[in-house]
């Protein structure tokens, strides 16, 4: 009697598991607001009948502040897992049981959890035999590592992905770097932590294609890093390099420049007396390049084709500026908005346009927090008619025509899409779904629903939803209204806005890089660039090419008050030096 009470007591707690176990769903999604309270209850851990669906493929519980460990049994009880994510959970400071073996598993996200390390028995797996033999990404960032197991390249012999980011290791182990512990790695990211020193044993992984090891404490590059034959893309920025002039280029410069740079054994490689000489010679050309700017030259540190230029326009400069005004009815939806105008981009050449598509989804997964936190909005400007209303709407008196779709109310809109999502999660026998689905339940409970909308009366932005049709960005777009809207943070919208003009700015400058000489005369290209306003008042760079413009836009409530202007001087002011921001 007692048995069949406890049976009864834990399928009203945890009713997803009987519905996964009665539809034999290969996919389970574990959130909402009373996780963290079920996880409690159930001592910090994953409940056991969790281990008694084997057919399942994809497993996530995220944001569970209360879930410590997995709990045993996960490794008997899931053979056919191949994907496991437990990502901002409150996971350590180790694995106990560890999490191996899991003979399928493919991808690993333990990131934003507080582990601090991973020793044999509370860690990934064992190491013979590998405890993760088909593992090909992992994702510990967001920890607190103090160091990485000596073993996890046995452990898991066919990573291609390693991520580390924001961690507090201060040296890989050496068996990471062993001729053949690593023959698949291509991607290792290990930013933001206390590295001192980076092996050149680093040069056996063999198919390493992406390498970022930013702000850490780094004083040398090892010439062997350009051994690796297949390295494309690395970044060393945020470290203090003893060789200065490679401190410059890791700053400013492509990759293939730093590894030939490498290649011809930079200073590294020079011998002490030489190293002395070259460092006088240094400060002899830092003196007579302060003389220069003392009598009026001006000389740039960073050749003018790496440099990055953005120009701020500030409202008073401006004879059209754009302001957004924000209604009363926001403050309990979703208060926050800070927008930008940015003139001058080129997403013809190329893939430049899914480029930054990419750019926006990548920072909506990462700061966004799967737009959570926040959402980005992109805009033809051409298109846009200000000035315009932040407001909110009932469901069924907000109309807008969303991306790729007809014009719909809110309401139906939201209708639609939750059918869609219950039409795809069925045939792919999943709980979880893709796309627009993913943000559904954001708006669960809201009576209105936040909209943007322009002079004319149309909503050209439904966060966290979707744009409209009417402003959607083509390959012939050049100057862009951006919006970041946020229901918990203003100085996250600031924060995101800064990392989207930043990339904006990378971008602008490769298809620059790599547009055929021919393809623009020099009037086309102003033209081109939107910047041929003479209001303006804007003079092309060095090397002919113009800057990115960003324009001031002030959000005001309906008296006309400030609330909020963007970029202010508190703005975009971590940049890397091979960006120039001009106010």
């Amino acid at each position: 009697m007692a048995a069949a009470a406890a049976a009864m007591t834990m399928s009203e707690a945890w009713p997803e598991l009987e519905l996964a176990e009665r539809e034999r769903r290969r996919e389970l999604l574990l959130t909402g607001p009373g996780l963290e309270e079920r996880v409690k209850a159930a001592g910090g851990r994953l409940p056991p009948r969790l281990f008694t669906l084997p057919l399942l493929h994809y497993l996530e519980v995220s944001g569970c502040g209360s879930l410590r460990a997995p709990g045993p049994g996960l490794a008997q009880g899931l053979p056919q897992l191949h994907s496991l994510v437990l990502r901002r959970n409150a996971l350590g400071p180790g694995l106990s049981p560890e999490l191996g073996p899991l003979p399928a598993l493919r991808v690993l996200d333990l990131s934003g959890n507080a582990l601090e390390a991973l020793p044999p028995g509370e860690g990934l797996g064992p190491a013979e035999p590998p405890g993760l033999p088909q593992l090909q990404s992992l994702n510990l960032s967001g920890n607190r590592l103090r160091e990485l197991p000596s073993d996890l390249a046995r452990c898991a012999p066919r990573l291609q992905s390693l991520n580390l980011t924001g961690n507090c290791l201060d040296a890989f182990p050496a068996e990471l770097f062993r001729p053949g512990a690593l023959p698949l790695l291509s991607e290792l990211a290990a930013a933001d932590n206390c590295l001192r020193e980076l092996s050149p044993d680093i040069a056996h992984l063999a198919s390493l294609k992406t390498l970022d090891l930013s702000n850490n404490q780094l004083t040398e590059i090892p010439t062997e890093l350009a051994d690796c034959p297949k390295l494309k893309e690395i970044n060393f920025r945020g470290n203090r390099l003893r060789d200065k002039r490679l401190e410059k280029m890791v700053g400013g410069c492509q990759t293939k420049s730093i590894l030939e740079y490498l290649r011809a054994g930079g200073r590294g490689g020079r011998s002490k007396g030489r190293q002395e000489g070259s460092e006088k010679e240094d400060r002899k050309k830092r003196r007579e390049r302060k003389q220069r700017r003392e009598s009026g030259e001006v000389e740039e540190e960073i050749a003018d084709s790496a440099r990055l230029m953005l120009k701020v326009l500030h409202v008073s400069e401006n004879p059209t500026p754009l302001t957004v005004r924000v209604s009363p009815e926001v403050r309990d939806v979703r208060p926050y908005i800070v927008g930008a105008v940015v003139r001058g981009m080129d997403l013809q050449p190329g893939n430049a346009l899914r480029r930054f598509l990419n750019s926006q989804t990548k920072l909506h997964e990462d700061l966004g927090e799967k737009r959570t936190a926040a959402t980005i909005a992109t805009h033809d400007l051409q298109a846009v008619r200000g000035p315009l209303l932040y407001t909110a709407r009932p469901p069924e008196g907000l109309k807008i025509v969303p991306l790729g779709r007809r014009e719909a109310k809110a309401k139906e809109l939201v209708r639609q899409l939750q059918l869609e999502a219950e039409e795809q999660r069925k045939q792919k026998k999943r709980q979880s779904v893709s796309g627009l689905h993913r943000y559904l339940h954001l708006l669960d409970g809201k009576e209105n629903y936040p909209c943007l909308v322009d002079a004319e009366g149309d909503v050209i932005s439904f966060p966290p939803i979707t744009n409209s049709e009417k402003t959607k960005i083509k390959k012939t777009t050049c100057n862009l209204f951006l919006e970041v809207t946020s229901a918990t943070s203003l100085q996250l919208c600031k924060d995101i806005m800064d990392n989207l003009i930043l990339r904006m700015a990378e971008l602008s400058r490769s298809t620059s890089e790599n547009k055929e000489e021919d393809v623009l005369s020099g009037t086309e290209a102003d033209a081109s660039c939107g910047l041929s306003d003479p209001n303006l008042n804007l003079r092309a760079g060095k090397d002919g090419q113009c800057p990115l413009v960003v324009e001031q836009v002030r959000v005001v409530d309906l008296e006309g008050s400030l609330k909020v202007v963007y970029p202010s001087k508190a703005d975009l002011l971590a940049v890397p030096p091979h960006v120039t921001v001009v106010r």
